[in-house]
């Protein structure tokens, strides 16, 4: 990329890290420490705030880049994403928003210990938490390493390395000093941001193609290098039964895996009410639907006017599909317009990343402090409190992140979300219906339910061709592949179910009742919610 691209995109990622740190250090004067305001931001922030914050939070780069890219690349079968991760937040709207609100208080965790012995399971809810919300992250970091490397020139290592690191930093330093209510600012402009930017890259393509979507899938498929098989379905996930079913797999994980997502979950908890919680799912859901509308134009607006070949030949992932179709959309490298343009989108994509690794560091935090501190300190130890406890843990999972960021640069960050939704799905979700809605559950039920989804979910990601046994693994020179799908999900989600279902047909305590129906009180009206 020109010298004049480079400078003004990094002048724009400059002024939105300075605006954010504002924010940050703006909030961190006016806290007042207690794990209420860290965790949640007192509850004061209205629906439309809070669903602004939640799409913030959910359109992640994997959305912005990683979708796009792999519509560019796979056509059809790319669109999958964009369906999935939409029809998702209906499961979130009619199972889940306000049941978490009114049940718990800062955690996963709170809503299943609320009827359990608490040790256990909020161990087992924890690990699988922070198991989440680290694969989550690694996403965001490949999509920044790959942005940054565009923008230096492509194929600059160095330059994706120290950006993984860079973010890492970032994130720790917003979680630690702002928590929640800054974690929330930067969402909410992050959101006005990508949003105003994709409206106006779509704009752009389809005045592009005079308003006709037909011209533009058919330059898409001329240009794609497939001819029509490229607006058919089976381009990636077609062909052999094994990438079939891989497909329904893939389907199941987003679908089911959002109502699972720790970050998503802790929002619902920074609204005063449960009818808050509700009528923010509706803001993001507009917001959220709209936003992956655009994605499709975008996809293959950069299949018709940079190519497939160029898009591979850039990232082979795809992950810079959106850049480069700015640049084109702007007048071309060189072009003003197309330096400007790119810089932007650039910037816009930046924010995005930080703004969501932002929000899944901070529960992923309070989840070891909250959940796995309090359960695993030793009688008698110097007694520490969470929000100090949350701050550590802030770092060390960003040290965790930026490791596993700088191991799968090369993979898209699309399908690397996929997977942490995948375990998400497989972990978090039974444990959660079956404790709002199973009148029979138990803690032996709550601990099988976690562990038996989370085990066999990591495990066949590790033995899958993600890991190993192929030229785009992340060790392509090993080869210990057993399990022959990409995404776990058809056969972990099925197990996360059955595994919580015979932990309490076995168990030889009995539920209790009393606490069930506590429980089921409070989570249909509020009355004693937090």
């Amino acid at each position: 990329m020109s010298g004049n691209h480079q400078t003004l995109a990094l002048l724009l990622f400059s002024v939105f890290v300075a605006v954010t740190l504002a924010i940050t250090t703006w909030v961190s004067r006016n806290r007042q420490g207690s794990a209420e305001e860290f965790y949640a931001g007192g509850r004061l922030f209205s629906p439309m705030e809070n669903g602004f914050a939640i799409a913030g939070d959910y359109m992640s780069a994997a959305s912005f880049l990683g979708i796009s890219g792999l519509i560019a690349l796979f056509g059809y079968d790319g669109m999958l994403y964009s369906v999935g991760f939409l029809v998702a937040w209906l499961v979130v709207l009619l199972l889940v928003a306000e049941l978490v609100r009114n049940c718990g208080r800062f955690t996963l965790a709170d809503v299943v210990a609320a009827r359990m012995a608490e040790r256990p399971v909020r161990i087992a809810a924890g690990t699988s938490s922070v198991t989440v919300s680290v694969l989550y992250l690694v996403a965001q970091m490949v999509g920044a390493g790959s942005l940054v490397a565009l923008l230096l020139g492509g194929t600059s290592g160095a330059a994706r390395s120290w950006t993984v690191i860079g973010v890492g930093a970032l994130m720790v330093v917003y979680v630690s000093l702002g928590g929640m209510r800054a974690t929330t600012w930067i969402q909410i402009v992050k959101a006005v941001l990508l949003m105003a930017g994709t409206v106006v890259l779509t704009v752009l393509v389809l005045v592009r193609f005079h308003g006709n979507i037909n011209e533009l899938l058919s330059s898409a498929a001329d240009r794609s290098g497939y001819g029509k098989d490229f607006l058919s379905p089976g381009l990636r996930y077609g062909g052999s039964w094994t990438a079939r079913i891989d497909f329904i797999s893939l389907g199941l994980a987003l679908v089911l895996g959002t109502a699972g997502l720790p970050h998503i979950l802790s929002r619902f908890y920074t609204v005063p009410t449960a009818r808050a919680a509700r009528r923010s799912v509706v803001w993001s859901i507009g917001l959220i639907g709209s936003f992956y509308l655009m994605t499709i134009v975008l996809g293959f607006g950069a299949a018709a006017l940079v190519g497939t070949a160029d898009v591979r030949e850039s990232n082979p992932a795809g992950n810079t599909a959106v850049p480069l179709l700015a640049m084109v959309l702007g007048g071309g490298e060189g072009s003003t317009g197309g330096t400007i343009l790119f810089a932007v989108v650039a910037a816009v994509a930046f924010a995005t990343i930080l703004a969501v690794v932002a929000g899944i560091t901070l529960a992923s935090s309070a989840s070891v402090a909250h959940d796995l501190y309090a359960s695993l300190k030793r009688p008698g130890a110097k007694q520490r409190s969470e929000v100090a406890v949350a701050r550590v843990a802030a770092a060390g999972i960003g040290v965790a992140a930026i490791g596993l960021g700088l191991l799968a640069q090369d993979l898209n960050v699309a399908f690397l979300v996929g997977l942490a939704f995948a375990v998400a799905a497989s972990a978090n979700l039974p444990v959660l219906l079956y404790s709002l809605f199973w009148r029979d559950f138990t803690t032996r039920g709550a601990v099988w339910s976690v562990y038996g989804g989370l085990i066999p979910a990591v495990l066949l990601v590790l033995l899958s061709p993600v890991v190993s046994g192929s030229p785009t693994s992340l060790f392509p020179g090993a080869d210990f592949q057993i399990f022959p799908l990409e995404n776990p999900g058809l056969v972990s989600i099925p197990l996360g179910f059955l595994a919580g279902w015979i932990g309490t047909i076995t168990a030889s305590e009995p539920p209790d009742a009393a606490k069930h129906a506590e429980i089921e009180v409070r989570a249909m009206t509020g009355a004693g919610a937090v």
